[in-house]
């Protein structure tokens, strides 16, 4: 893909911009501290990590201010960026809301649709900017799509990554997959009414490689795959429609647009076998260059500041919730179902032995 000029990040600064900090300074968290104090200068009051040697240390590191709990943080901050371990997502989102403080929480929402719920009513009582941090819609290739998605019939996509502790706490639906289906949710635009789904734990309790089917209410059918043991990366999407297809490639920001070219007669393919390049017209997909998560943020002080729309609603990050939560429950009922099948047979339970092929 040829370069294209960068995006050109407003910044955000003086009395009218809120006062933003940042909850959770870990491997991610501190990326939310350095693009933050970049993007609002003066305006960054701070973060607050319950680590106090890594406090200390990213502190130092990026220049600011590392503040003495959540509390004194709510009290200096018009709104946050919570990084903090899914479990804890509520319990801090709501200490934030219930202040009053608008709120940016990173995927997933939360661990449960009630505890989503209750951050959504608390979020429209408060009258506050709730944003859910679903990075990939940001992504390049994404971006350079979407004004050529035209009612997808199939979405294809795949997430192999290898194995990292962090988010090894929940399923691989809800640490990876649960990034495409918020993206194919988001191209396909109806509500999912079937799901099939089959995954299996390899090192750790949890879930480590799943595949689901999602069928939606107008037909359309997404075939989702995410692994964390994997050898190599792998961000590919695929989507299939009747204008041509898609082919994009999230790890590299690229992608590529095939399509009938508009005066060709799909008729001369039934006389003669015919070189592809007569009949398909390939399109290179172009989208300014730029940081997904600066992106991201930017558009969450933005809509504070009323320039803009929530990019991710809280409502649409509880749909991909929602959809996460469909499919492990999927899964454990195969489970249970491969359980009671074994058992009659007189099998051992549980899947075969050796992991499966990443």
């Amino acid at each position: 893909m040829s370069s294209t000029p960068a995006v050109d990040l407003q910044r955000f600064s003086g009395p009218s911009a809120p006062r933003v900090g940042v909850v959770g300074a870990g491997g991610l968290g501190i990326h939310h501290v350095r693009i933050l104090r970049d993007l609002c200068g003066d305006r960054f009051v701070g973060f607050v990590d319950e680590n106090p040697a890594r406090a200390a240390q990213v502190s130092e590191q990026h220049g600011v201010p590392a503040l003495p709990s959540l509390e004194a943080l709510l009290e200096q901050a018009d709104a946050v960026s919570i990084v903090v371990p899914t479990t804890a997502h509520h319990a801090v989102t709501s200490a934030a809301l219930r202040k009053g403080r608008h709120v940016f929480v990173e995927k997933p929402f939360t661990v449960t649709l009630a505890e989503a719920d209750e951050l959504l009513a608390l979020a429209h009582a408060a009258g506050v900017v709730l944003q859910v941090g679903h990075v990939e819609r940001f992504n390049r290739a994404v971006r350079a799509a979407m004004p050529y998605v035209d009612g997808p019939r199939f979405i294809e996509s795949d997430r192999l990554a290898p194995f990292n502790p962090r988010g090894s706490d929940v399923a691989v639906v809800l640490d990876l997959m649960i990034h495409d289906l918020d993206l194919v949710h988001t191209l396909v635009g109806t509500r999912v009414v079937d799901v099939q789904a089959m995954g299996i734990p390899v090192l750790t309790p949890q879930v480590d490689i799943a595949n689901a089917r999602l069928t939606f209410a107008n037909g359309a059918v997404a075939n989702i795959t995410a692994s964390r043991v994997s050898r190599e990366r792998l961000r590919k999407l695929r989507i299939f429609q009747r204008s041509g297809y898609l082919s994009l490639d999230l790890a590299a920001g690229t992608g590529e647009f095939f399509r009938l070219r508009g005066d060709f007669d799909p008729r001369l393919l039934a006389r003669a076998p015919r070189a592809l390049e007569e009949f398909v017209e390939r399109v290179e997909l172009n989208a300014p260059d730029g940081e997904p998560l600066g992106l991201e943020l930017a558009q969450f002080i933005g809509a504070i500041m009323g320039q803009n729309p929530v990019a991710v609603t809280g409502e649409e990050g509880r749909e991909a919730l929602e959809a996460a939560l469909r499919i492990v429950s999927a899964i454990e009922q195969a489970h249970a179902a491969m359980g009671e099948h074994a058992h009659r047979d007189g099998l051992p339970d549980g899947p075969p032995d050796g992991p499966p092929r990443a």
